[in-house]
């Protein structure tokens, strides 16, 4: 038995091997171009044999079907953003017609209940003129939640686990997951005296999670923010 044979035997060719040599080798098929014809493979569609250009065709529609979906879903994505923007206009644009400043929390309130379709809302203010000392959304807030409002240099979202801000709620039981969102004077997120906060709760415990975004929410405390900026 010759070396060469004795090393092949040794070391048989793999398929990692001939995977390796087509990728490397392209004029290969140049030069064998019949092999192409008879290629046959087996189709993940059904038992039967079939070409290696049929084989081709399939992994593109494959593909074609992959990228239909993601456009698709891109598309739902866009049109849902431009529904939620309009949403948010009509709602601005309805807090700079109030005439009387202090039924704003109580329409802050009640309109993003509406328009974003959220269970509960609730919202207290300090810190605001002493006009509005006796105001029911001044009441009921201590120290420890304004200085966790303080805290927040963006909205929490998450699981309800006792947090007194429940307690501005109608149902503070029917809380399971909130958004808690610092209202500022500056009305920009992470700058300015936090001067009160925004509670949006559902009893849906993945409504509000930790992993959601909240760009949209900060959106939400800049406009309430400026408009409620008037209490002050």
């Amino acid at each position: 038995m010759s070396q060469l044979t004795e090393k092949t035997l040794n070391n048989p060719i793999t398929e990692e091997d001939i995977a390796h040599y087509l990728a490397n080798t392209p004029d290969f098929f140049i030069r064998h171009s019949e092999l192409l014809a008879t290629v046959q493979l087996s189709s993940p569609h059904s038992q039967r044999a079939i070409s290696l250009q049929e084989r081709q065709a399939e992994m593109l529609r494959e593909k074609i079907k992959m990228l239909e979906g993601r456009l698709m879903e891109m598309i739902r994505h866009g049109n849902d953003n431009i529904l939620l923007s309009d949403k948010v206009l009509r709602w601005a644009r309805g807090l700079l017609v109030v005439p009387a400043a202090h039924t704003l929390p109580g329409l802050i309130a009640q309109e993003l209940g509406a328009q974003f379709s959220v269970p509960q809302v609730g919202l207290r203010l300090w810190g605001l003129d002493a006009a509005h000392d006796q105001a029911a959304f001044t009441q009921g807030v201590s120290e420890d939640a304004k200085l966790f409002a303080a805290s927040l240099t963006e909205p929490f979202c998450g699981l309800n686990t006792g947090f007194e801000a429940t307690q501005w709620l109608e149902s503070p039981e029917a809380a399971s997951s909130l958004a808690l969102i610092p209202l500022r004077s500056s009305g920009s997120a992470g700058s300015g005296d936090v001067f009160g906060m925004l509670v949006l709760a559902s009893m849906d415990a993945q409504r509000f999670h930790s992993g959601m975004g909240t760009d949209f929410l900060s959106r939400i405390g800049e406009v309430a923010s400026a408009a409620l900026g008037r209490l002050r």
